[in-house]
């Protein structure tokens, strides 16, 4: 009989392991990874990159919910990278690397938790979701069988310790019934509903599946060198998902509806901004734009703590598609800026 506690640590060893992997989209890290820990239990991969592997319920029939997450990372060189490990958290403290990776490697980890204790469910490991969720987009496009027996679409890829996301780029993706009888189904109250998310895989399903949700995994700073992982939180979590009664989840969101977070489309009103048809249709841009220039210090500041350089944030800017059409971008535009500015 295998200790619980060794197995403990063995398996929140794993998860260390795991984040070692730099895996920017389509690197060899990114294989490797997959072929080390995906592989032995999903099998190969779809046509997309997707990983996916069924555990049915007691009476054989599929489960009706789906639990996904995503292998790659937006680390901008892929290769192996040193994380350690302080009073439960886990960082990176390596030059050659731009975050630590725990989104989305913690909700792979806690996923692989899950499957090893046989948690009914369909689960799915995308490819390409920081290149714009490529893998659940197509898969998704494939209208797969087993899609359509799923009511819910539940994705570990969220900051944070209390969020169970119900809107994501401000659309209503599920209802906070759901939300609710998710907290209530892990025993945990911490987790509350959440109008503020911006985007995962699971936002994919949404017109075909009920309640697509993201669930906080405790990774705090994603996409940039303070990223932190608390594994106190995430041990916690796996331990609850393991023993949830999934049975209780209710289904209450209409997926053939399209509903907004009302504070999003009144935010110009009650700001005093005002939208022109030749900005951005989508609300979350709009949002965001206004933000930057009621708080341009605050957000510099924020870009600076989380790592970012300015000849970096020029750089993306510059390689836009809609910049490029709109100003005729090229490569001299980052190194020009930057001598007119003096950075």
């Amino acid at each position: 009989m295998v200790n619980i506690k060794e197995k403990e640590n063995k398996t929140m060893y794993s998860l260390i392991e795991m984040l070692r992997y730099r895996r920017p989209e389509g690197g060899v890290t990114q294989m490797n990874f997959c072929l080390r820990f995906l592989t032995p239990l999903f099998g190969g991969a779809d046509m997309h990159g997707n990983y996916i592997l069924s555990i049915p319920k007691s009476d054989g029939q599929q489960s009706n919910l789906c639990f996904t997450a995503h292998h790659d990372t937006v680390h901008k060189e892929e290769g192996m990278q040193k994380v350690f490990v302080k009073d439960n958290i886990a960082f990176v403290d390596d030059e050659k690397s731009n975050c630590l990776g725990a989104d989305c490697t913690t909700g792979i980890w806690i996923m692989l938790n899950m499957i090893e204790a046989k948690v009914p469910g369909v689960y799915v490991v995308h490819a390409g979701e920081e290149s714009g969720c490529i893998g659940s987009s197509r898969l998704v496009a494939d209208e797969p069988e087993w899609l359509k027996s799923i009511d819910a679409v539940i994705s570990f890829d969220r900051r944070g310790d209390n969020s169970i996301v119900t809107h994501q780029m401000s659309m209503r993706t599920a209802s906070d019934e759901f939300a609710q009888s998710f907290s209530d189904a892990v025993g945990l109250p911490q987790l509350i509903a959440d109008s503020g998310g911006s985007f995962t895989d699971s936002n994919e399903y949404c017109g075909v599946v009920s309640e697509c949700t993201n669930i906080s995994v405790g990774y705090r700073g994603q996409h940039s060198t303070k990223e932190i992982q608390d594994l106190d939180f995430v041990d916690l979590l796996v331990a609850k998902l393991i023993a949830a009664d999934w049975s209780t989840l209710v289904f209450e969101r209409d997926c053939t509806v399209t509903e907004y977070e009302s504070d999003w489309w009144d935010y110009g009103y009650h700001y005093g901004h005002t939208y022109t048809s030749s900005s951005s249709s989508d609300p979350n841009v709009k949002h965001i734009s206004d933000i930057i220039e009621d708080y341009p210090d605050e957000l510099a500041k924020l870009l600076h703590e989380y790592g970012w350089k300015a000849d970096e944030i020029l750089s993306e800017i510059f390689e836009m598609d809609n910049y490029n059409e709109t100003y005729g971008g090229n490569s001299n535009e980052v190194s020009n800026y930057i001598v007119r500015k003096g950075l």
